[in-house]
């Protein structure tokens, strides 16, 4: 694959495997990711997203092949990791595993801190990410208190706050109530407008196709399927090979257009929005 200095993200023949496993979690994975573009990753339990994840973070190394980031390739010295994780951060699907601070406004603080920025700016980059993101109600309270929406809201700010050029969400929605998926919905809109790159797995198939520039279908420890979200949500032998359905909307839109509804050639709407006005 070329280099070229518009992608933020390459991944070449990417393999890896999990202690006492047989079958590769990863299995020559290759992908590129265009800079400051919205991805939505899908695709089955153990299709290898959340584990690309890792290895895109350095909390995972590769077996064999190589990530870069930036047209650089991952360094795992402690160096190279710090830097690493200075660029790319992860919103794990269960906050828990990266929530460990005594109170919301030392849990934000401690990222920014590790990563050797003074007390004092510090001190306003947390603030003005918890005003952002709508914490300030809960900042002095105890992580673990929080509701899982509270909890998915720190989360971001742990890392929005370290100023990502690329900000991965693992099924930030997962568990979440319909007014919590909402906000988390809204606070990912944000993190596009700010230009950072924005990797998402999901299994909303309705959400990644109205929300992305690109979906990546995985499958087995490799891409199956990558490319615009109309022409991979078409791809209905490649949706099945994942468990996957056509998002509602399009199966709407090609049954008005079977019914001459809608004229041929109509561009494809990207929600429900989009298909009445085109009526």
């Amino acid at each position: 694959m070329k280099q070229e200095e518009n992608w933020v993200i390459e991944a070449r023949d990417v393999s890896y495997t999990y202690e006492g496993n047989h079958e590769k979690a990863l299995d020559g994975m290759n992908i590129l990711i265009r800079r400051g573009s919205k991805t939505a990753f899908m695709g089955g339990n153990g299709s290898g997203k959340s584990t690309f994840f890792l290895c895109l973070n350095g909390i995972r190394r590769p077996d064999t092949g190589s990530i870069s980031i930036d047209g650089k390739p991952v360094e795992y010295t402690r160096k190279g990791l710090l830097e690493v994780r200075g660029k790319v951060g992860v919103v794990f699907q269960e906050p828990d595993d990266q929530l460990f601070s005594a109170s919301v406004y030392e849990e934000i603080s401690f990222g920014i801190l590790n990563l050797g920025v003074d007390e004092e700016t510090a001190r306003r980059e947390v603030e003005s990410v918890i005003e952002e993101l709508g914490i300030t109600p809960f900042q002095d309270r105890p992580a673990h208190a929080l509701s899982g929406g509270q909890k998915k809201q720190v989360a971001v700010a742990d890392i929005l706050v370290m100023h990502p050029e690329v900000m991965i969400l693992d099924e930030p929605a997962a568990a979440l109530d319909p007014e919590h998926t909402r906000r988390v919905h809204q606070i990912v809109d944000r993190l596009t407008e700010k230009g950072i790159t924005v990797l998402m797995a999901t299994h909303d198939i309705d959400y990644a196709y109205a929300w992305a520039d690109e979906i990546v279908l995985m499958h087995r420890g490799r891409v199956l399927r990558q490319g615009t979200p109309f022409d991979v949500c078409s791809d209905k032998e490649a949706l099945a090979r994942t468990s996957l359905e056509p998002p509602a909307v399009l199966k709407l839109y090609d049954r008005l257009v079977e019914k001459g509804m809608i004229p041929e050639g109509t561009k494809p709407p990207k929600n429900v929005e989009e298909l009445i006005e085109s009526l």
